[in-house]
């Protein structure tokens, strides 16, 4: 079988993170996989994998890329690809019009994943088309139903992203140099309750939520201390002075430590008393709670979205209303002197192996 994958870079992102488990898995499984994009960072991890980088800048909303739709139909004739895998929008739309000009008979067949929440329109409903498309999260089937009204029930198959729990494991912890490090890094954390936020800095994200939480805790003598961990992207620098802002109208702003982008994350949230989830809008899955709760470490968050679904299966107590501040303060209060104890070890479908073989099966149906 030969799979080829179509997403606009392999900069570092969720959707690269999961091509590049998909490759991994698949390889090990036999089968051929080709990654078409622009290129990136992750481009020799994609490699050392065993399969092949294409590069192909299909990717930018650019009239100019109309351009490769001729190209990588011819790339699809000569490479004969049994599976077209398409992980976003620009890309499925050249992938789309590129297999339209293949003889039928010689067309593979197309499988898109809806990796994301995409604004309803005409432009995303090409996530929507194809032979299957792939639900991230029982949420997201939902939302391809309710929008898309034309895609047929029967042809969305709801795969999860996963954790390696050869990787995120309960056991787990940092070498003794990390958390000397880390400490020295971070002085202020000496002794507090630290909760992580984790992710970009958005507004979505919910980061302006985190100081009446933090208020709270503290009245009740608990000595709580937020640590945000993501990066600021270019154009995102506003968001993040509101939040800065938010923390010191509340006289908080020695309780909060941001940290930037880590690439020791898996760390950092064993490091941390609880992970928390403040999104305001349903989030597809949340890979970084799962990655949490994997590591035996307890995850609250706003009851919605694919986080939602995660701790209804782990830890449902600590499920809270969306947007209620003062009943995280109260989940985070209990947690403070009990501590929750997540459903391990980790349930299918959330295993890596679980999601490579659920790909591996549709693929396999659709060839029959």
């Amino acid at each position: 079988m030969k799979v080829m994958h179509l997403l606009p870079s392999l900069s570092s992102g969720g959707v690269e993170q999961v091509v590049l488990e998909l490759c991994q898995g698949l390889t090990e499984q036999g089968v051929e996989c080709i990654v078409v994009s622009a290129g990136g960072p992750m481009v020799s991890a994609i490699e050392a994998t065993g399969a092949r980088h294409i590069t192909r800048p299909i990717g930018k909303k650019s009239i100019f890329t109309l351009f490769q739709i001729g190209k990588l139909a011819r790339l699809i004739k000569e490479e004969k690809p049994d599976i077209l895998h398409l992980h976003s929008r620009v890309p499925a739309w050249v992938g789309h019009l590129a297999v339209k000009r293949i003889r039928k008979s010689m067309r593979p067949k197309v499988v898109s994943t809806f990796h994301g929440f995409h604004s309803v329109n005409f432009y995303s409903g090409i996530m929507a088309k194809g032979d299957k498309v792939i639900a991230v999260s029982r949420c997201m089937k939902q939302h391809i139903l309710d929008n898309y009204p034309r895609t047929p029930a029967e042809s969305i198959v709801v795969i999860p992203n996963s954790v390696d729990v050869s990787q995120n494991y309960p056991e787990y912890k940092p070498t003794a140099e990390w958390y000397e490090k880390w400490h020295a890094d971070y002085p202020e954390l000496a002794g507090k309750y630290t909760i992580c936020l984790p992710g970009r800095i958005t507004r979505l994200k919910g980061a302006t939520h985190l100081p009446p939480i933090i208020s709270e805790l503290k009245a009740k003598g608990i000595p709580a201390h937020a640590v945000i961990v993501g990066e600021t992207k270019k154009g995102k620098e506003a968001i993040r002075h509101e939040i800065e802002q938010a923390f010191e109208t509340a006289g908080l702003s020695q309780d909060v430590t941001w940290t930037g982008h880590r690439r020791d994350l898996r760390n950092v949230l064993c490091a941390c008393n609880v992970t928390i989830s403040l999104t305001l809008q349903p989030e597809s899955f949340g890979k970084t709670t799962l990655e949490a709760l994997a590591l035996g470490r307890p995850v609250a968050g706003y009851e919605h979205g694919g986080v939602g679904e995660q701790l209804e299966v782990f830890l449902p107590e600590g499920m809270v209303t969306t947007g209620d501040t003062s009943a995280m303060a109260k989940v985070l209060g209990k947690w403070y002197t009990e501590s929750p104890s997540p459903k391990l070890p980790v349930p299918a479908p959330y295993r890596r192996e679980d999601m490579i073989g659920a790909h591996l099966e549709l693929y396999r149906s659709l060839l029959s």
